[in-house]
């Protein structure tokens, strides 16, 4: 365990994690130093917040205090390639990201949750489920409530539910969790990895690089990107798999999930328990079950979790249906994989609103899809002008100046029992704070509607 009484250490990043972080080092002693380039009027909160506490910080700059340290916490919105970043690493101060910082200081199990996409999903169920299987776990990380700001509450019999994302993983040191899981590697964020998905997939499986055999890695069978990559692994290893039979996992036979283990069933239910729409969801859920058995929660009660979890906000949410059209909010689907699994939920005819920052998209990847289940795309932000010229000739495209114009647009030209999706494939910095903004405004236009 790190000691940090007396070390003076900088955040780089004053948004929710970072505001965690320097909470954190306070809270056992340190100095912290919070900076950021973004300015004060952005950073509001996060100002009052330092105000209070008495922590030092400074906005629209990383002044040469910024470095005055031996330790330095960085976000993950902080590009690796940054200023800041590489002049730290000039000067030889150590980096690590907050994730890495919080589990030094967290005594109970961490199930680390990973992957392009679903990740926010499986960690939400996960903490659901453990606890309505009466085990005590924190939902925590990447998914909007900081490690940081639990770390010190969990104690050594507890369990976290943890989202981690590349970015985080990039500066681990000894970041360990009990489990593993990675649920897919499909292109994304690859603007942050030199364009080379190679990179970003080596970046993802750090999640398991510090695990012994006491440890688990739970992996997506069916994902060949996974199987390609995932070698030297130290840690029990079990899988999950939509398309195969397997005698450690979990696995789909026809309309029922099974796991085994060492070829012994141990659990047993079918598709419809789930309450969550989509194979992509029956993969996410099995994922999930696997960690549950590992600890040997109840069958029933698992099942019983199944059945009452209800989607996480922003991801395939219904926001209402307004004269037989339904509006879903899909706002954290931020790359093409997950428009993908969005497409696929649905039967009836969708109207797609799609665009925002690029990230270096393939739309080749859903182009099958979009001709054969979308009656009319709807594209908007900054690349509007791309999405256009790709399908232009495979579907009508219109562009649209803002979102407001897009759902109402959309849901002129909608018919009862059609549907009106909001899944962007992009970032969404060039229109919005965040993708978390982006759906909130969604929602209310809808109401407005």
């Amino acid at each position: 365990m790190m000691n940090l009484k007396g070390e003076k250490i900088s955040v780089i990043g004053a948004v929710r994690s970072g505001v965690a972080a320097a909470k954190l080092i306070k809270k056992l002693g340190g100095e912290p130093f919070v900076s950021d380039l973004d300015d004060s009027e952005k950073l509001k909160k996060s100002m009052t917040e330092l105000q209070n506490i008495n922590i030092e910080f400074e906005f629209g700059q990383h002044s040469e205090k910024a470095y005055d340290c031996n330790l330095m916490v960085v976000s993950p919105g902080v590009p690796t390639d940054s200023k800041v970043i590489k002049t730290a690493k000039m000067k030889g101060i150590k980096i690590i990201s907050e994730v890495e910082l919080a589990s030094c200081f967290c005594a109970g199990n961490i199930i680390a949750i990973t992957g392009s996409n679903g990740k926010t999903t499986t960690t939400s169920l996960c903490g659901y489920l453990f606890n309505h299987c009466g085990v005590k776990m924190y939902v925590a990380g990447n998914i909007g409530n900081p490690f940081s700001d639990i770390a010190l509450d969990v104690k050594e019999n507890e369990f976290v539910s943890l989202e981690v994302s590349s970015f985080q993983l990039d500066y681990i040191e000894s970041f360990k969790p009990k489990v593993s899981i990675i649920l897919n590697i499909t292109p994304d964020h690859l603007n942050r990895y030199d364009y080379k998905l190679e990179n970003y997939t080596q970046s993802k499986l750090r999640v398991y690089k510090n695990q012994t055999k006491e440890d688990y890695l739970i992996i997506n069978k069916d994902d060949l990107e996974l199987q390609k990559n995932v070698t030297d692994q130290l840690s029990r290893t079990y899988y999950f798999s939509l398309s195969r039979k397997l005698t450690n996992g979990c696995y789909l036979s026809a309309e029922n999930i099974y796991y085994e283990e060492k070829g012994v069933r141990k659990f047993e239910c079918k598709t419809g328990d789930i309450q969550l729409r989509g194979e992509h969801n029956w993969s996410n859920s099995m994922a999930v079950i696997t960690a549950a058995k590992l600890f040997n929660l109840d069958n029933e009660k698992i099942i019983s979790a199944l059945r009452t979890f209800k989607a996480v906000e922003h991801r395939l949410e219904l926001v209402m249906e307004i004269n037989g059209v339904k509006f879903i909010n899909d706002s954290k689907a931020t790359n093409v994989d997950s428009v993908m699994c969005a497409l696929k939920s649905f039967d009836d005819p969708i109207h797609l609103i799609l665009g925002g920052q690029d990230k270096g998209n393939d739309y080749n990847q859903i182009e099958e899809l979009v001709k054969k289940n979308v009656k009319q795309v709807y594209a908007i932000g900054s690349s509007s002008e791309i999405i256009k010229e790709f399908f232009s000739g495979k579907i009508d495209v219109e562009i649209c100046s803002s979102l407001k114009s897009a759902a109402t647009n959309a849901f002129d030209n909608a018919e009862r029992g059609e549907v009106v999706l909001l899944s962007p494939a992009c970032a969404s910095f060039d229109m919005f704070e965040n993708y978390e903004d982006r759906g909130n405004q969604f929602k209310k236009i809808i109401e407005n509607l």
